[in-house]
């Protein structure tokens, strides 16, 4: 049964290595769990709430891709465009959570449409294939990054925008916590070299039961007003009831007091961020994963997209923001996962985490950081495939790696890649390699920036 679903010979697979991907790709994304919450209930809504809605969007949209698309790649509500939701809509606009619930609705609406007409696939298969590989490359860079900020290696700083952590500093709270992470990045290392399955999981335990030590023996303290959280679970403010406080919110709000003009601007934000991190996600996974045909296109990627759409309608119902495909689902591709088993496996344990949440989200983020990194390593390696020797096709690439890093945002590295691969090839006489498509794209882009 497990074979013809998701045909793992053909894949060059087996149960273990896909349950083994699954795992260490929900546990490098289960952080969703306590960050969305967070965010959105900023808007007013309620956390508890947010939380159920999160592990439920998931879980569906983790399901959907397994059994419409066949592929490893893990969905959850999205960090960015949960900001846009929050702070821009409801705190700065004053519309309220509802509404902005419903505005992510009708933006998945419009992405099955688009998904079913071929849109996204034909802005997919338009990208040529060295900014391509710069879109790949920027996000082992950018997985990287986050890695090293979420184990408090690298920290903000003033001057620099960012520093190197000084380990004398706050020793006892983020330091061991810096040097725990470390410790991780080594062990997995080792274990990876040496062809260790299930390398990222080890790393991932053993980074959180050092810190579990560390804590119980006074090296690590816990202050939560300095955001120094303990590292062992707590059951006691996890309500799944909540749920019915978002549930169908979506449809509950008097839509006479929204201004046309603001919808419009509401719904082309999501509808832009959501279809070019989508696509840079999917360019990025499935180029480590090697699941690229000889043309250079995504085999299944329509019903790739179409998963991602309808979890996005999904997630606004049960009460949370754009679902769209992870990046750290890399994390299980590196484990060996390859078929929709693994999307299973994590979208199980998805709706574990309803019930078993405050084990999950009890999960440092020093201690997933090293496998981020690691994997962000792996990812990396497609920079070096770019051909240096045509800067025409060289220089977006590099632009587009460079802005995902800095900018923090797919979509944005993106767009320094087509606009600057339009105008470069256009004024060097190479418009002929333009496809109109491009064209469009960087025309799309730069309106963006002018005018939201």
């Amino acid at each position: 049964m497990v074979e013809k679903l998701f045909k793992l010979k053909e894949n060059k697979t087996d149960i273990r290595t896909e349950v083994l991907g699954g795992i260490t790709t929900f546990l490098t994304m289960a952080y969703i769990l306590a960050v969305n919450p967070n965010i959105l209930s900023a808007s007013g809504m309620d956390a508890n709430a947010v939380l159920m809605a999160t592990a439920l969007a998931a879980a569906v949209g983790c399901y959907l891709m397994a059994f419409l698309a066949n592929y490893p790649f893990a969905l959850a509500p999205g960090l960015g465009i949960n900001a846009y939701f929050a702070y821009t809509v409801c705190l700065k606009l004053g519309y309220s959570w509802q509404f902005a619930l419903f505005a992510v609705f009708v933006e998945g609406i419009i992405f099955i449409v688009l998904s079913l007409v071929n849109v996204r696939e034909a802005i997919f298969n338009a990208i040529p294939e060295q900014l391509k590989l710069g879109i790949s490359g920027g996000i082992g860079f950018f997985i990287v990054f986050i890695g090293l900020q979420n184990s408090g290696i690298i920290v903000a700083d003033g001057a620099t925008m960012v520093a190197l952590r000084n380990f004398r500093t706050n020793f006892s709270s983020a330091g061991i916590g810096a040097l725990l992470a470390l410790i991780g990045v080594v062990i997995i290392a080792v274990l990876h070299h040496r062809n260790v399955k299930g390398s990222m999981l080890i790393g991932i335990f053993a980074v959180w039961l050092m810190g579990i030590l560390c804590q119980l023996t006074g090296l690590y303290k816990v202050d939560p007003d300095a955001g120094v959280y303990s590292l062992l679970p707590s059951f006691s403010s996890f309500h799944p009831a909540d749920l019915g406080k978002t549930f169908g919110q979506c449809f509950a709000f008097d839509f006479s007091s929204v201004k046309i003009s603001d919808f419009i601007v509401i719904i082309f934000v999501f509808l832009f961020s959501d279809l070019f991190d989508t696509i840079g996600t999917l360019i990025g996974v499935s180029s480590r994963a090697n699941m690229f045909d000889k043309d250079g296109k995504l085999p299944n990627f329509k019903p790739a997209l179409l998963a991602d759409a309808i979890a996005t309608c999904v997630g606004a119902v049960f009460g949370t923001s754009t679902t769209t495909t992870f990046v750290e689902s890399s994390s299980g591709i590196a484990e060996g996962a390859r078929t929709g088993l693994a999307s299973v496996v994590t979208g199980t344990l998805f709706l574990l985490s309803l019930v078993l949440a405050p084990i999950f989200t009890a999960i440092p983020g020093f201690a997933t950081a090293p496998a981020l990194i690691i994997v962000g390593y792996m990812i990396m390696q497609s920079f070096a495939k770019i051909d240096f020797s045509d800067m025409t096709e060289a220089l977006p690439a590099a632009l587009c790696t460079i802005t995902i890093t800095l900018t923090y945002s797919i979509a944005d590295g993106m767009a320094a890649g087509i606009i600057s691969y339009v105008v470069i090839n256009l004024l060097c006489g190479k418009a002929k390699r333009i496809s109109v498509l491009m064209y469009i794209l960087a025309v799309l882009f730069l309106l963006k920036y002018m005018f939201l």
